[in-house]
């Protein structure tokens, strides 16, 4: 594993990787993931921010507020306005006002949006899920329980409810 390549600088004062802690693995796995699965979208001819506001959109068939949908996605709402037109454009996504509040704006994933997503998700997913069939059956639930812990002490820590 090139260190430098991942950001981190030069880690030869930590030893091999088999010899890290487990924290540096764990931030070693996590800045190398994402842009492995954005790669593995673009394969499939979608950009990663349409790709995942659409599968965000399919799971809000009554719509959703852009400003959470940023919060969903991990950006900014200057990036999710940037996405949803471009979206909108090529009609896969359409804004409509909310029914009981005519201030508010919903997302939609359009029919062309959800064919979309039906084309090409079950390769993405296929794809992705390749990634993670390096854990031998009788090992994931004890990774399992790692990552959700660390789940929850990322929550607690973000809410200020932990120290480190």
């Amino acid at each position: 594993m090139d260190t430098e390549k991942l950001g981190f600088g030069s880690l030869g004062f930590l030893g091999p990787p088999e010899e890290w802690p487990i924290g540096r693995l764990f931030g070693a796995a996590m800045r190398l993931g994402g842009p492995v699965m954005w790669r593995i979208v673009e394969r499939h001819g979608m950009t990663p921010a349409g790709f995942f506001l659409l599968h965000v959109l399919r799971a809000h068939p009554e719509g959703l507020r852009a400003g959470d949908a940023a919060r969903g996605l991990g950006v900014t709402p200057a990036t999710l306005t940037s996405v949803v037109n471009t979206l909108e454009r090529d009609g896969y996504v359409e804004r409509r006002r909310h029914p009981d509040d005519r201030r508010a704006v919903l997302l939609h994933a359009t029919e062309a949006g959800e064919a979309l997503l039906a084309e090409v998700g079950p390769g993405i997913g296929a794809d992705m899920n390749a990634l993670y069939d390096v854990v031998p059956p009788e090992d994931e639930p004890a990774v399992r329980r790692f990552l959700l812990s660390m789940i929850d002490r990322f929550e607690e820590y973000s809410k200020g409810d932990r120290e480190c």
